[in-house]
């Protein structure tokens, strides 16, 4: 069915006009009448029509300039104008479509021929409308991707800075072809006073190639603080890259570990530019690039071995990342190797390799086709920076294979305190453990929600019969807890070997009157019913299971073997 309009008709006879009204009228439109281009002009500011049926010649002010003028009121809203016209020439129809005119209609005036106009004319502002509606929705969804990955960054930018970047022998250059910088620069004093500096180059740029800056900072930066190695730094960043970044996503990447005190750099290079050393006396050689980049390579045959290099203080540290080397000139030529090799060779030995290099970069008229990073450290006797701060968690260490504790949580901590997740983290310490985290967390909410809910609380699980009473359960589940004032719930963790690989074991008691535990493991079970399913789900989940006479302990067992 045709949708209706509001359609303006501008002509100044007025028999011409009533036979259009009526026309129009009866093919459902609401019609607006006008006798001039003026007046045409002032009903549209106020009735916003749908569209205008403008006669080309009127007196006052004609269909011409009329229609100018209200194309320029309906802004980006298409308002489809047809012209009604007598004139034949072809310049004359043609005005009519230069003057903003969608279309034209000549006189005598055929009601079939005008109905599809008109509806014709209808569609296309539906349309175009359509088109707006979506211009507008993109947009807003655009600001919203812009707005979240400003405070993205923001996290990212205190993330990667969280070290030793702002300490006065380090100066670099960072140009992020992005909002998010695919190249990653972080830097950390170690407590035994190392300085690890790594340069990093994510595939591409943008958000994709930031994606993997958050871990590996992580790693980096906690690793550090806690006194590790740059070779353990190395290796887990490696094997955390290479397990969470998707195929063909990779880090180039140099790490320098420098020490003052021994006069010593180790390096590892994977696939960024050679960085150099340049001496006191403008001398400088190179930090050659020997190995693939990080995440690519499984852990088990990653090449961890560092080149060393003697260095005293005064010498410098030159990082550059490929955006450097690739930056084009209008005849698309690179800046290239050869090119920053004269730069370095041509400088000063006080003079700064960064301002150099970017001085050459400006008179080659380099366009900049990658994130481009330049970083120089320069080596100061004496210097004391601030550790990294010990900000992460989570770093490998020797898993704890033989230990035991035992927690005794009393009724202030039952009421505001959920214990669940920090245990949680305390057992996946055992690495062993870790690909059963859920199967244990599964067991141990059960055990402690058994002790607490039946037997510390002496909720009654029957009540959970019905949909409501499931309900009215846990309201009194609150309202007990709420009032509780005694009783305790113990839980008890053994971690041992075994001859065939190793053991956990745990044990959770309450202060409670205790229950039948065999009477309900042999009571019939409804799968449809609301209770009754977590001692069964404790014993089909566990690898041992047994309790204490009087029901007032449970314990269970996980084993796991020993890896090949």
């Amino acid at each position: 069915m045709p949708r209706r309009l509001t359609i303006l008709i501008a002509e100044d006879n007025p028999a011409d006009r009533m036979l259009l009204s009526t026309i129009v009228s009866r093919q459902g439109h609401r019609v607006l009448t006008a006798g001039n281009g003026h007046e045409a002009i002032s009903i549209f500011e106020h009735e916003h029509p749908q569209l205008v049926l403008m006669d080309a010649l009127m007196p006052v002010m004609d269909g011409f300039e009329a229609a100018e003028r209200i194309k320029q009121l309906a802004g980006d809203e298409l308002v489809p104008i047809i012209f009604l016209t007598s004139l034949a020439e072809n310049e004359a129809l043609v005005r009519c479509l230069e003057a903003g005119g969608d279309d034209f209609i000549s006189k005598p005036y055929n009601p079939i021929i005008l109905e599809a106009k008109i509806q014709a004319m209808g569609r296309l502002r539906r349309l175009q409308a359509t088109v707006r509606q979506q211009r507008d929705l993109i947009a807003r969804q655009n600001q919203q991707l812009l707005n979240e990955q400003q405070v993205a960054k923001a996290i990212f930018d205190k993330v990667a800075h969280a070290g030793c970047l702002d300490a006065p022998n380090i100066r670099y250059v960072q140009s992020p072809l992005a909002l998010f910088n695919g190249d990653l620069l972080l830097a950390a004093q170690t407590p035994t006073d190392r300085m690890f500096v790594l340069l990093g180059d994510f595939t591409g740029h943008g958000l994709p190639a930031a994606i993997g800056a958050m871990p590996l900072a992580e790693t980096f930066y906690g690793m550090a603080a806690k006194g590790y190695s740059s070779g353990d730094v190395l290796r887990e960043m490696n094997a955390k890259l290479k397990r969470i970044l998707p195929v063909g996503v990779f880090c180039c990447a140099t790490l320098l570990d420098i020490s003052l005190q021994k006069g010593t750099l180790h390096v590892w290079n994977g696939g960024l530019p050679d960085g150099y050393v340049i001496r006191a006396d403008g001398r400088h050689a190179p930090l050659v690039s020997r190995h693939l980049p990080l995440g690519v390579v499984e852990p088990g045959n990653f090449d961890d071995r560092f080149d060393v290099v003697p260095v005293q203080p005064g010498d410098r540290l030159l990082l550059l990342s490929d955006g450097v080397l690739e930056s084009r000139n209008a005849q698309d030529e690179m800046f290239g190797e050869q090119r920053l090799l004269q730069v370095l060779d041509d400088a000063r030995p006080s003079e700064s390799s960064i301002d150099r290099i970017q001085q050459a970069l400006l008179a080659f008229h380099g366009q900049v086709q990658d994130d481009l990073s330049l970083v120089e450290v320069t080596l100061v006797d004496g210097l004391t920076l601030t550790p990294a701060p010990l900000a992460f968690v989570g770093t490998p260490q020797p898993s704890p294979l033989d230990w035991s504790a035992r927690f005794e949580l009393r009724a202030e901590t039952l009421r505001n305190f959920n214990p669940l997740p920090s245990l949680l983290q305390l057992l996946l310490q055992v690495h062993e453990l870790r690909h059963q985290a859920g199967t244990v967390y599964t067991v141990l909410a059960e055990l402690y929600s058994n002790a607490l809910e039946h037997g510390v609380l002496r909720l009654d699980s029957r009540l959970k019969a019905s949909a409501k009473g499931f309900s009215d359960y846990y309201s009194e589940r609150q309202n007990r807890l709420r009032a509780l004032s005694d009783g305790h719930v113990c839980i008890g963790i053994d971690v041992s070997h075994t001859d065939t690989g190793g053991r956990l074991s745990i044990t959770v008691d309450d202060s409670g009157p205790g229950f039948d535990v065999e009477r309900v493991l042999q009571a019939e079970y409804r799968a449809e019913g609301l209770s009754g399913r977590g001692i069964r789900l404790i014993r089909e989940l566990a690898d041992g299971f047994s309790w204490r006479p009087g029901g007032r302990g449970i314990s269970v067992e996980f084993r796991w073997d020993r890896e090949a």
